[in-house]
Order: C-alpha cells, then structure tokens, then sequence
C-alpha cells in the first residue's frame, strides 16, 4: 500500500485556536514531517473556501495557493488535492497554475479534479450551482483541456460548458505525459466513466463493500471504453483515530468534538464523529491493520489518511507510522 497525508488547512475546523499569524508553520510543519523519511508518498489538502460541518468565519486556506507553498518547501513527497473543483477556476487557467506548480516542485504535482458537492460556498462565491449532470460535464470537458495543455502546450475546445481558443499553457509540466490525473467520486453512470477514459488514479468509497462495488462498477466502464482496468490506481480516503488501546482511541474523538463544541455547537460537533466511528482507520494499530488488509486485498492500493489533531499533536501520526504501516507496506 502507498500512503498520502492530509495537511490541516482549517476546512473541518482542524487550525482553530492557533492564531492566522502561526497557521502557515503550522501547515509547513506538518508537511515536512511528511517530508523527512519515505512513509508518506504524498500530502494533500482539500479544495473547498468555506469550513464544515457547518460555514463559520473560521480560516479555511485555499488549495493552490498552499500547492505553490508546498512546491517550494519540501523536497520530495508529491502535493496533491482532494479534490480540486472544476468549475471553481477556469480549466485552462488551472492547467496553466497547475503546470507553474509542477515546475515549482521539480515535477510533483497530482491532479485531483471532480464535479464539486459544496452548494454553500458555490452560491457564495458566485458560481451558482448546476445540476449534477452540467457538473460533471464540466469535469470532463475540462480534464480534455487539461490533457492537450500539458501534452501540447496549447488547447482549444468549443464545448458546451467551456471555449478556449489556442490557449497557451507555457511552461508545460516537467512530468513525461503531463500531471497524473486523480477522478475523485463514486457517481456510477457519469464520474466512473470519465475516470475510466481518462484516469490514471481513481478515489472513492473506502469501506469494504462499497469499494468493491465501485471497483466492479469502474471495470465495466474500463471493458465499454478500451481502458486497461488494472493501469487504475485505486485509492481512499481515511479518517483516522488511533490509539494504544480503545479507550485512547475513543479519547482522540472525544478531543475533536470539544474542539469544534464552541464553533458549531454541541450537535453539529458530535455529527462530525459520523465519518469517524465504525470506519476503517478508526482503532489499535491491530483492529486497523486488519480492516485495511481487507480492502488491500480488494485492490485498494493507494490509501490517503486524515488526522483531525495534526496541526496540534502528532503522536497518532506517529503511532500510525510505527505500527500500522509497516504492516501494511510488507
């Protein structure tokens, strides 16, 4: 299995009480400790301009930016997002950040990309909110502009959602090929089959039987398009509360609700414990190994862990680095 790291950015409340002046080392902090040795592949933030569980006035730093930030202070994980919404930035626009950030970081940007769920902030920010199918036909209208920008340095398309004339896109990427491409989202008639044409990397659903489900769903569109199934790298998202035993590990859910109990309230808070409880990197180092064995024997090869207390304790971090991935990489 190959591991990447979540950086907390303040998008699920994860920077509050550190002040907006102390964030940025905070983040650089975490992120060079992904930096030093070889257990993290890769770091990633999320792509989104207002907090959950609920908008608040909190910080939420903004993806790019922190990719450019990321590009010039580590040397070697990879820098990812989970994932980048296409309609929040011009495609070729974003081929053109994307490809300074590649040149930036010596050549190791992932592209995350998906058709964006947030409604809040894409009424808020002035983007309207389609339906879902004027979504996703901006995610695949936009990953072929991305395409002939990074293989040809120019792209142009008259689409329906997107028209671009020639559009330059100098420097390309230093990656032979251009930026891998990571199809986030489990959406089974539209999104699959984009990450079935055009992927090299697919996200979705991290339990057991949904992972199986959408792999099968993913190779059906793979056999329809041509598309080799296996050249896929299959991916997850985790989060995680590991401790020694299960009384710490219940303690670490107990700190993030009284974290964000002053932010959102107590109902909202406890919500939150809903991507946490009965999940896959929730548990001892034993009870974690064992479920993510489960989905590496599923063909989940590419696993991608949050860590709600990062930005203020890295003792599960640490735990998790000793004993639960080197398990897994043997």
């Amino acid at each position: 299995m190959r591991f990447g790291l979540f950086i907390p950015q303040g998008w699920r409340l994860d920077l509050v009480g550190i002040d907006p002046a102390a964030q940025w080392d905070v983040m650089r902090g975490v992120a060079e400790h992904a930096d030093r040795g070889d257990v993290w592949e890769s770091v990633w933030v999320y792509d989104h301009f207002h907090t959950v569980p609920e908008p608040t006035d909190e910080a939420c730093h903004e993806a790019w930016s922190l990719m450019a930030a990321f590009a010039a202070t580590t040397e070697r994980v990879r820098l990812g997002q989970m994932c980048t919404c296409m309609a929040y930035r011009n495609p070729a626009y974003l081929a053109k950040v994307a490809a300074t950030c590649d040149v930036i970081s010596k050549g190791r940007v992932e592209m995350g990309i998906g058709g964006g769920w947030y409604e809040h902030e894409w009424r808020a920010y002035g983007y309207g909110f389609p339906r879902p199918g004027e979504r996703l036909g901006m995610l695949d209208e936009g990953v072929q502009i991305f395409a002939q920008a990074w293989r040809d340095g120019r792209a142009s398309l008259d689409g329906t959602h997107y028209r671009v004339d020639d559009a330059i896109v100098a420097p390309r990427p230093l990656q032979d090929g251009g930026i891998p491409l990571w199809i986030a989202g489990g959406g089974e008639k539209v999104t699959l089959k984009i990450a079935a044409r055009y992927a090299q990397y697919t996200n979705f659903d991290g339990t057991l039987e949904g992972f199986r489900h959408k792999s099968q769903v993913l190779a059906g569109h793979c056999a329809e398009v041509g598309t080799d199934f296996d050249a896929i790298v299959r991916s997850a998202n985790y989060n995680v509360a590991i401790g020694e035993t299960e009384a710490e590990v219940s303690d670490r859910l107990q700190q993030l609700v009284d974290r964000i109990t002053p932010i959102v309230g107590p109902e909202k808070a406890r919500s939150a414990l809903s991507a946490f409880e009965g999940l896959p990197a929730v548990g001892t180092p034993e009870q974690i190994v064992e479920k993510l064995s489960a989905l590496q024997d599923a063909g989940m090869s590419y696993g991608i862990f949050y860590f709600p207390e990062a930005a203020y304790d890295r003792s599960g971090i640490e735990l998790f680095e000793r004993e639960v991935v080197p398990a897994l990489r043997g």
